[in-house]
């Protein structure tokens, strides 16, 4: 996406799944929201002003940021010139699998997390921007997996194991209960009246509990999780009608305008982007 201010260059790499993004925006970036994968990134110009775990943070060129599966957070900058930055989104699963081979003994029912958001690491950020030029440009596999090796290596200083809470059979809270049924209804157009029936409470104390637990309210939450599986079908190749009826908007057009305010992209321009390397 290019404008007058703003631009975004995005590229995802088969092997892996990872996507790198390269980016610039002046003024106002993203609203608030969260994404399914890790997201590893380095600020590369300008300041990148953010808030997630409740603080609000500023990372300057050279500064790492890390953020969890999940974690709410916004952008926008601070100074006239804007701010570029470079990152990777990294598939859960996928840097679990690859992490566990680095640690000698990882405890079971146990996922990675970041002990910072953001971070001064020259190693790191290093790291960081060999593996975005070596997996954005399409290099060799053998080259790609290897500036991929030492960018795991580099990021396990920064990871702390910590329990799955989804697997870990605690009593689940009034907030996680109503994620859940998100979660496995999230195809069809339910609404808060159907949520709160299911959880035996009114509209607006499920409401009050989701925001405190998950910092946004459910009907946003549900629209994000719909658009990070649009993007996943998109990524594979799937044309944007068929996917706005799969994941539940009521048609192209309406995932388009969603789509657009979370990600700076069209659906089309997205998935152009993802099968063009």
């Amino acid at each position: 996406m290019t404008s007058s201010t703003n631009w975004i260059d995005l590229s995802r790499d088969a092997d892996t799944g990872i996507e790198t993004l390269r980016a610039h925006f002046k003024g106002h970036a993203y609203d608030p929201h969260w994404h399914p994968s890790y997201l590893v990134g380095l600020t590369e110009q300008g300041i990148q002003q953010f808030n997630c775990r409740k603080q609000k943070v500023q990372s300057t060129p050279g500064k790492v940021f890390l953020l969890e599966p999940g974690e709410m957070h916004d952008g926008e900058s601070i100074r006239q010139d804007g701010f570029t930055y470079r990152m990777l989104y990294i598939d859960p699963e996928w840097l679990e699998q690859s992490l566990s081979g680095l640690f000698e003994q990882v405890p079971v029912g146990y996922i990675p997390g970041f002990d910072t958001t953001l971070s001064q690491d020259p190693q790191l950020a290093q790291a960081i921007s060999d593996a975005f030029e070596m997996l954005h440009y399409g290099e060799i596999r053998m080259v790609k997996q290897s500036a991929i090796d030492t960018l795991l290596a580099t990021l396990t200083r920064h990871v702390a194991w910590r329990a799955n809470t989804q697997q870990s059979g605690l009593n689940l809270t009034l907030a996680e209960r109503a994620r859940e049924y998100i979660h496995a209804h999230m195809y069809e157009n339910i609404g808060l009246d159907d949520l709160s029936a299911v959880l035996d409470t009114d509209r607006f104390t499920l409401t009050r509990a989701f925001k405190q637990r998950f910092g946004q309210p459910p009907h946003t939450y549900l629209v994000q999780l719909k658009l990070t599986h649009a993007r996943l079908l998109l990524a594979n190749g799937m044309l944007p009608i068929d996917v706005s009826t799969i994941v539940g908007f009521a048609d192209q057009s309406h995932m388009g305008r969603w789509f657009r305010k979370a990600y700076r992209l069209t659906p089309s321009h997205y998935r152009k982007l993802c099968l063009q390397r």
